[in-house]
């Protein structure tokens, strides 16, 4: 109890003088029924302290952990685990950059809302004191959880992924097509729809816990917002959504966006690197880690460096340095605020013109029947003549790209004739009809813009060819359908001989190869054929790293995979015949259901291994929503994995699950009479 006193103290004492300027009793809190927070201020500053406040209550811990890394702080939480984040907050820089660019590009408007979040997660840790993991934490500042939106579009870029290839001495060719969780848009307008609506279907997978899994909201100001969506923990404002004018979605794009260089190091003297004819000296640096054993504070320092090209690292073969747009950019936060205010598609795409996301793909739609779609990204223009697919060199200025491709130079589709936009994570060049797509020709091959369909895009494309115009049942089953293409078309590998070999030369396996090549490809909870394939596709992973690019999977290993298939199948469930959702389960707290869906199809799901043989759904189908633009106004619905609440005690922990797994959604609403009558609490954040 002491301890929580001296912590309440420490934190009101330090608490951000905004807390002055913000009367709480300006900021309405309304919990819907199923416990999403509606907040109602004057002001967009009040606004963000409130929600501050409502998803501190549902979840602060997941706030805290984020901005406990992007701080370098993360470690003093969760010892040893928290390292690696603590090392690459620091190696970014993201402090001084903050630093250096907080007052000339954060504009005065949005530092208010910044400095209102802030506040109010302040003010909820000083009042919950038994809640903070660290109390060096805070007070929180708007630059920190600038910092920290830094890290999480640094790791989006793949810096972090780069970081570990090099300290693990692993410098290869850039990264090819891989396993994707996946996230699905597209959008419909008059020319496409039966009733002259225009419809865009938001429909995310992310993991359904933790720092990127999704928190819904609705934000509503007398400044101009109104805006119902979902946002990340810490997240001052919403990341996908839709206001009364339009709505978007995001869909993770995988151009070329970070780069690595081989410094040319002097023969003789000690961290000196050539560029062309002059020789420049590294910086030193050393990433600070505190970590307590046995209760005792342990430092551990760890070197990187500072060169021309950006933050460098050494292994066995010689120093890489790292380069990626996002290690220049701090405003995203700020542009997702922009375009959360947008009241049409020309203000829309003003703030696009910012620059200051690193990637994702949109999504858009918009109640005067426009509908769009860009590969949106910080691409760098680079020089010809180099192998940006693999390590440049870095011994020359030729290769120091300094600028970034505009808006208008990257791929998109604005108004197609078609009627209809639709992105899965496969190439931009394929995001229309034939006659309205971009064409690959028409951009850089340095760009480095996927040109490869997956599962997913190949089915939404053959469900959208089938209608000449759809209606809104249509939309919602294309949503919602859970069917592989034929054949398979995996981005990363090829399979399809699997249903080429004869069950009658493997007699030990002839009913396992029958059940999986007779399977109508619906990955339903209750399909046999389905939950043969499920263990089968987890299997093929053991043998993946074995075979050459294209990863082609020849019969000989397809009978290994099947082999395993059955020893797991008889092992785990005493049978060869099990359905997916024997297999595959949605779990949280005390409900456990068979749940539908497998890596790849509309209605994607990720999983990792449960219990006794079975795998529990971990990321995947995450934030739905679905929307219709009327001449009345938009009409929403929306429905989440588990639960408005992180605390096991809530109603709201797991209330949407039933929903979920039944492929329905709630009713929203943007009306502020229509919540406030249905409303099942209103409170003030204190």
């Amino acid at each position: 109890m002491k301890k929580n006193v001296l912590t309440t103290l420490l934190i009101c004492l330090l608490v951000n003088r905004l807390d002055a300027q913000i009367d709480v009793q300006n900021i309405d809190i309304v919990r819907d029924t199923y416990g999403v927070p509606h907040i109602f201020a004057k002001t967009d500053a009040e606004v963000a302290y409130g929600l501050a406040w409502a998803h501190a209550e549902d979840d602060f811990k997941t706030i805290q952990e984020g901005y406990l890394a992007g701080n370098a702080l993360l470690s003093k939480h969760l010892g040893l685990r928290g390292a690696p984040a603590d090392f690459i907050a620091q190696f970014i820089g993201s402090e001084a950059l903050v630093d250096k660019l907080y007052h000339e590009k954060i504009s005065a408007a949005y530092k208010k809302v910044l400095e209102g979040y802030a506040a109010g997660l302040n003010q909820y840790a000083a009042t919950h004191p038994e809640e903070v993991l660290h109390k060096g934490l805070f007070p929180v500042t708007p630059k920190m959880m600038l910092r920290y939106a830094q890290l999480q579009l640094f790791i989006s870029s793949k810096g972090d992924t780069w970081v570990s290839r090099i300290l693990d001495n692993d410098i290869q060719l850039k990264m090819e097509p891989e396993p994707m969780k996946g996230s699905n848009t597209f959008a419909f307008n008059s020319a496409k729809t039966k009733d002259g609506a225009t419809y865009l279907a938001i429909n995310t997978h992310q993991p359904l816990d933790g720092p990127v899994s999704w928190y819904e909201a609705h934000l509503c100001s007398e400044e101009g917002t109104n805006i119902l969506g979902a946002l990340f923990a810490g997240s001052p404002n919403i990341l996908i959504g839709t206001n009364e004018h339009l709505a978007w979605a995001h869909t993770v794009n995988q151009p070329d966006k970070t780069d690595v260089f081989a410094l040319e190091m002097h023969p003789r003297k000690k961290l000196q690197y050539r560029v062309d004819d002059t020789y420049y000296t590294l910086e030193k640096h050393k990433a600070k880690i505190t970590l307590k054993l046995l209760g005792i504070p342990l430092r551990i320092n760890k070197k990187f460096y500072s060169s021309i090209y950006g933050p460098t690292l050494k292994n066995k073969h010689g120093y890489y340095a790292l380069r990626t747009p996002a290690l220049f950019e701090i405003r995203a936060l700020e542009q997702w605020w922009r375009m959360n205010k947008a009241t049409s598609f020309t203000e829309f795409y003003t703030a696009l013109k910012m620059k200051a996301l690193p990637g994702y793909n949109i999504g858009y739609a918009d109640r005067n029947d426009t509908i769009f779609y860009i590969s949106n990204g910080l691409i760098p223009k680079r020089a010809k003549g180099f192998d940006w697919k693999n390590v440049v060199p870095g011994n020359t200025q030729k290769t120091l790209w300094t600028s970034t491709y505009n808006i208008e130079e990257l791929p998109q589709v604005i108004q197609p004739k078609s009627g209809f936009v639709y992105n899965a994570n496969h190439t931009p060049f394929r995001s229309s009809s034939i006659a309205d797509n971009p064409q690959v020709e028409d951009f850089d091959p340095n760009m480095g813009f996927e040109t490869y369909d997956n599962n997913r895009s190949i089915r939404l494309k053959t469900l959208i060819d089938a209608h000449e115009r759809i209606d809104y049942t249509d939309f919602k089953r294309i949503k919602y359908d859970h069917q592989f293409p034929t054949p398979l078309q995996y981005s990363f590998m090829d399979i399809n001989a699997l249903f080429a070999i004869d069950p009658t030369q493997y007699p030990a396996l002839e009913s396992l190869i029958r059940r999986i090549q007779e399977w109508d490809r619906k990955t339903a909870a209750d399909s046999y054929g389905a939950g043969t394939y499920a263990v089968l596709y987890f299997e093929l992973f053991k043998y993946y790293n074995t075979l050459p690019e294209p990863k082609i999977f020849p019969e000989a290993v397809l009978i290994k995979a099947l082999n395993d298939t059955k020893v797991y199948l008889l092992k785990h469930f005493n049978s060869t015949n099990v359905r997916l959702g024997d297999f595959q389960k949605l779990v949280r707290g005390q409900k456990v259901y068979p749940i539908f869906g497998l890596p790849d199809v509309i209605t994607a799901m990720g999983s990792s291994p449960y219990k006794d043989g079975m795998r529990k759904v971990v990321s995947g189908e995450s934030y739905i929503e679905l929307v219709k633009f009327t001449p009345e106004g938009p009409e929403i619905e929306s429905v989440i994995s588990y639960g408005s609440s992180d605390h096991p005690d809530s109603p709201h922990y797991n209330d949407q699950m039933e929903l979920y797994k039944e492929f329905k959604t709630k009713k929203m609403t943007l009306d502020k009479a229509t919540i406030y009558q249905a409303a099942q609490k209103i409170y003030h954040p204190q």
